[in-house]
């Protein structure tokens, strides 16, 4: 007898062969069974996991995530370039999620959703094993924080009606789960090697086990690499302690420090013209960039009863951001001055980050008139202090040197404090129907204290208060255990940040009544399973008020005036579509593929923005860096332990600015940015349990492209995107 079941709902295709009595294989031991002069005849189990991409169940630990369109991303599964952290691969299978790439690829993860801006990632609610690894919610919420792909096992990802439970960011929660120790051994050990292009080389070597009611990991990771353009080069390192004890079956205490660093050096902007020419040119020789960030925490996870368990978390984003630099366009050369022999001195800006975080949460189940529920509550504070320390004078030298000939123009801090308290009920209204209400109260402040050389601080918001009730609500409808039908809506907001409030000259003035950005999140959708086939399909829509940018002005006496202040609204409506499933099987040859599409139609409501001497009207203008078709589709063929994947990605035409200004401006700081198709390809062989190689291209076809045109850091104008790279990787588990 010889039957195959189909599981889909787990991912996993299983073929099961029973031999009957009359014919035994002599290579399979029977096995014996508690009634003596009995033996069973043999079964054995081949099984094959399918790249489906899951949701979070509906409720995970202290959350509740019934009713939102969420992904888990099994990364330790699916064929990737991981040595390189290629984004577009990793969420390949996320529609509509936009990357950045900002500085070469391998050192952030710089990416966004539905319309919003993906620099550094910083409309995210970004964390790693459930703590929040932004350097600065309210001063600069960029995640500096970068963890090696080789230590990450899954990534989740819930979308903007997450506000309420993790924060009230717009673009939803990002969570990175690491890899955890083999807790059946004392002691495990794994290593992943890695050499491509440009003279790339990493290590990743990590440790962990189990010794009685202690459990421990722990990683060490170290990368190098040239870029692709002229003049750029990367150095990388990362580290993680994670200790658990388990003090009783229902307590146990977390604590973990994690540190990323790394040194990049960046060839500077170029205009239309270079990159025509070129675009592995550099414009820069003496520009770097260096974060080094380190995020403790301890976190207690305990039960109160079988219907109650808690989880209390202290952590905290400690470090630095430097950078030493010519800031300039494209057009302004870094040359040596002929009567001094010397280059020009050099521009050293510097942050400090001190942010802490606690958060108390609750779930408990319990039941109002009949009807089952669960509740998730809970308190989150914060107390950060950001360090500003901005145009230092410094060396007229060629390596990565912090040393000041002249004081910092700019020194200020950013002090904010803030307390939110949430919950969240989801209400089992039938066996098929949840509704879940809920609330975030935030209430906090911003204080500047600092001085600006070349302007009065008496002229600046130096307290801005935080105060929002927000409110959500999302229901889910499951049809069958494999298809169910979601949809909800929540408020979100973005307080004003430190950059948004500084001005860049003494012709600046900066509004003193800014306003926080606020707006809501809507979305509903299908999730299932047909026939072998996984399909998730949800329309939304984001309101975003309250954006913030430049009008220009006059002051009294009829001068010519800079305004920073809210310039109107925006809203992105859109379509994401996932499609993945196995396609043919062929004895032992499975082709599974994916197809993973998103239109985003994002534009400006009520907008003027500052053009020249003139306020311009940008009502019906698309938002800038904001394609309104990305698409990637992947195909996989499988035999045994091998596997090999193609794939496809598509981002269409974009703007630079609110403008849309349509032809590239001289210094390339302005136009559109070109839509761009890229081909990449990477394979697997896991032989065994032990040794695993991945061998990989990117941009197969060396496509010359770029993803936005920055309006800041790292400096207005083309950024070109790395063109055909590879790499190869081993990986051992001892």
């Amino acid at each position: 007898m010889n039957t195959q079941l189909i599981l889909f709902g787990l991912g996993l295709s299983l073929t099961v062969h029973a031999q009957s009595s009359q014919k035994k294989p002599a290579p399979r031991q029977p096995v014996v069974d508690s009634l003596p002069g009995r033996v069973l005849d043999p079964v054995w189990v081949e099984g094959h996991r399918q790249t489906v991409t899951d949701a979070l169940p509906d409720r995970q630990g202290t959350y509740l995530f019934a009713g939102k369109r969420s992904e888990v991303i099994p990364v330790t599964k699916l064929d990737l370039n991981v040595a390189q952290k290629s984004a577009r691969q990793v969420f390949a299978r996320i529609p509509g999620l936009f990357v950045y790439d900002m500085d070469g690829t391998g050192n952030q993860m710089n990416v966004a959703t539905r319309g919003l801006d993906a620099h550094r990632s910083w409309e995210l609610n970004n964390r790693q094993n459930g703590v929040i690894t932004n350097s600065d919610m309210y001063g600069y919420p960029a995640s500096h924080y970068s963890p090696p792909l080789e230590s990450v096992e899954r990534v989740e990802l819930v979308r903007g009606t997450a506000s309420l439970q993790y924060g009230a960011q717009f673009g939803g929660m990002m969570n990175y789960v690491t890899k955890q120790a083999d807790t059946t051994r004392r002691f495990g050990f794994e290593t992943i090697n890695a050499a491509g292009s440009y003279g790339m080389l990493s290590t990743y070597n990590a440790v962990g086990g189990r010794v009685g009611k202690l459990t421990y990991y722990a990683y060490y990771y170290r990368r190098g690499q040239n870029g692709y353009r002229q003049n750029s080069r990367s150095d990388a390192e990362a580290q993680l302690a994670s200790l658990r004890y388990q003090v009783t079956r229902q307590l146990s205490v977390t604590a973990e420090l994690g540190r990323s660093t790394y040194q990049t050096r960046l060839p500077g902007p170029l205009t239309d013209a270079q990159f025509e020419q070129n675009p592995r040119q550099a414009t820069r020789s003496r520009n770097y960039f260096s974060p080094d960030i380190y995020v403790p925490s301890i976190r207690v996870d305990g039960r109160l009863s079988d219907r109650t368990r808690f989880t209390a978390t202290v952590s905290a984003v400690l470090g630095a951001r430097n950078s030493v630099l010519i800031d300039a366009f494209a057009t302004v050369r870094d040359t040596i001055n002929a009567q001094t022999g010397q280059y020009r001195p050099r521009q050293v800006d510097q942050d400090r980050f001190n942010s802490y975080t606690a958060e108390l949460r609750l779930l408990h189940q319990y039941r109002v008139a009949g009807i089952p529920a669960t509740l998730a509550a809970g308190l989150q504070g914060m107390n950060n202090d950001l360090h500003r320390r901005q145009l230092g004078t410094g060396t007229t030298g060629t390596d990565y040197d912090l040393t000041l000939t002249r004081p910092f123009v700019r020194d200020l801090h950013y002090y904010t404090g803030n307390v939110a308290a949430f919950a969240e009920s989801q209400f089992q209204l039938t066996s098929r129907l949840v509704v879940s209400p809920g609330i975030r109260v935030e209430r906090g402040q911003t204080r500047m204290r600092g001085t600006i050389a070349y302007y009065d601080p008496a002229t600046l918001p130096h307290t801005i208060n935080h105060q929002f009730a927000l409110l959500g609500i999302n229901a889910q409808y499951r049809l069958s255990s494999d298809v169910r039908f979601y949809g909800g809506w929540s408020q979100a907001y973005r307080p004003v940040i430190f950059k948004d409030i500084i001005p860049a000259s003494v012709y600046e003035q900066v509004d003193n009544n800014l306003k926080d950005a606020f707006g809501y999140n809507a979305e509903a959708g299908v999730d299932g399973r047909w026939r072998g086939l996984h399909i998730n399909a949800s329309v939304f829509e984001l309101l975003y008020r309250n954006r913030l940018g430049t009008l220009v002005g006059t002051d009294p006496n009829g001068n010519p005036t800079v305004r920073r202040t809210n310039i109107g609204d925006s809203r992105s409506r859109g379509v994401e579509l996932l499609v993945e499933g196995d396609l043919a099987r062929w004895k032992r040859i499975v082709v599974s593929g994916f197809t993973s599409t998103a239109y985003i139609d994002a534009r400006y409501l009520n907008a003027h923005v500052a053009n020249g001497t003139d306020n311009a009207l940008i009502k019906g203008n698309r938002v800038e860096a904001v394609p309104t078709w990305t698409s990637r589709s992947g195909l996989t063929v499988r035999h045994k332990t091998l596997s090999l994947t193609t794939q496809y990605s598509y981002v269409s035409r974009s703007f630079s600015d609110a403008l849309n200004t349509p032809v590239p401006t001289g210094n390339g700081a302005r136009g559109p940015v070109p839509a761009y198709g890229l081909w990449d390809v990477n394979a697997t062989w896991r032989a065994g349990q032990r040794l695993t190689i991945r061998g990989s291209v990117n941009n197969l076809t060396n496509k010359q492209y770029f993803t936005k045109r920055p309006t800041f850091y790292p400096g207005p104008g083309i950024w070109p995107s790395d063109g055909c790279n590879g790499t190869i990787t081993f990986g051992v588990k001892l």
